[in-house]
């Protein structure tokens, strides 16, 4: 017999910071965001994953940036609108966007939990599905999608470091 896969926790409604990329409309928890910023120059930081786009001073503080784009999977494209830093881990990131659409307050009942996409296929990244109004908004775990392991470099360096500190 196999053992049993527990469900993942259902997420509950509340504020999501909802955004485009590639035309579908994704959210993240409110809680997790720290502040919206246009986009700024990102100094590239050598021997890093293709999604890792370098740093940026922001207000004196070294921010690391992940093209969200690429993370994804999603064609990259060059003229993003955005960065949303974020908080994951305990360590500020900023994860870049085509275009911010609005803070929507998401009910319990219109979020769906994320479906079996078949083998080898998971919605890992996917705290669940929005849908309001004849469309759908896909709801990302920022803690997954920024998973520790995905901000290393080739050589196995860290581009940051979570010291426990800050906010």
């Amino acid at each position: 017999k196999t053992p049993e896969i527990p469900a993942p926790a259902r997420v509950s409604g509340g504020k999501f910071l909802t955004f485009f990329l590639a035309k579908e409309e994704y959210g993240f928890e409110i809680l997790k965001v720290h502040e919206i910023i246009t986009l700024l120059p990102v100094t590239p930081v050598p021997r890093m994953p293709s999604h890792l786009l370098g740093v940026i001073n922001l207000r004196g503080k070294i921010i690391p940036v992940v093209d969200l784009r690429l993370k994804l999977g999603l064609p990259t494209k060059k003229d993003q609108d955005c960065i949303i830093i974020v908080r994951a881990h305990n360590i500020e990131v900023g994860v870049t966007v085509d275009q911010v659409s609005e803070v929507a307050n998401i009910a319990d009942k219109d979020i769906e939990e994320v479906p079996s996409f078949g083998e080898g296929a998971t919605g890992e990244d996917l705290l669940g599905i929005a849908k309001s109004e004849g469309h759908v908004r896909l709801l990302l775990d920022i803690d997954k999608v920024l998973a520790p392991d995905h901000l290393q470099g080739m050589a196995g360096q860290s581009l940051v470091t979570s010291s426990g500190g800050g906010k």
